[in-house]
């Protein structure tokens, strides 16, 4: 059993208290706006990312960073000033570079989706700023939660493409 068998459930459990929307974040529909749900996606990462090895202070440490490739959100329900934000992380699929991975945004008391993030990242060498693999540990990791997270259902908004539906 690997010494990171756990990091799975430590992902699932985090909490993400502190996060809610605040006024600069809202529209003139008084609604929060477009720009800052990835904002807010980018900030809740930083969670995950530390427990994967991939956050800001391992980047001084083994020199690799993780820069985003490509992100797709969907706006499932509005937020308001002051809904709390929870969120959760999954691992859909990995490779000694890549990770691509689904975030969900929760309204934090009632537990209804308000939006979906899907991106995938890829890690760079930050000292050639070209694609690099892994460092050992947190390649580890990611392996370590990936093999619990590929048992789960594949979120349905995950490879949604943007266009009109037609019947």
């Amino acid at each position: 059993m690997s010494q990171y068998s756990n990091l799975a459930n430590e992902i699932d459990a985090l909490t993400y208290e502190g996060f809610a929307v605040r006024p600069e974040y809202l529209d003139r529909n008084g609604h929060m706006n477009i720009g800052y749900y990835s904002v807010i996606f980018d900030q809740a990462l930083d969670r995950p990312w530390e427990l994967l090895g991939l956050g800001y202070d391992n980047i001084a440490i083994n020199g690799h960073s993780s820069f985003a490739l490509e992100s797709h959100v969907t706006y499932q329900r509005e937020l308001k000033l002051g809904d709390p934000l929870d969120f959760t992380f999954q691992i859909i699929d990995m490779d000694t570079k890549r990770i691509h991975y689904f975030m969900t945004m929760l309204h934090g008391r009632e537990r209804w989706l308000a939006a979906t993030l899907e991106s995938i990242s890829m890690c760079i060498n930050m000292n050639t700023r070209r694609s690099g693999t892994w460092p050992e540990e947190p390649l580890a990791r990611l392996r370590a939660v990936w093999e619990v997270h590929r048992q789960r259902a594949r979120p349905r908004e995950v490879g949604r493409m943007v266009g009109i539906r037609r019947k």
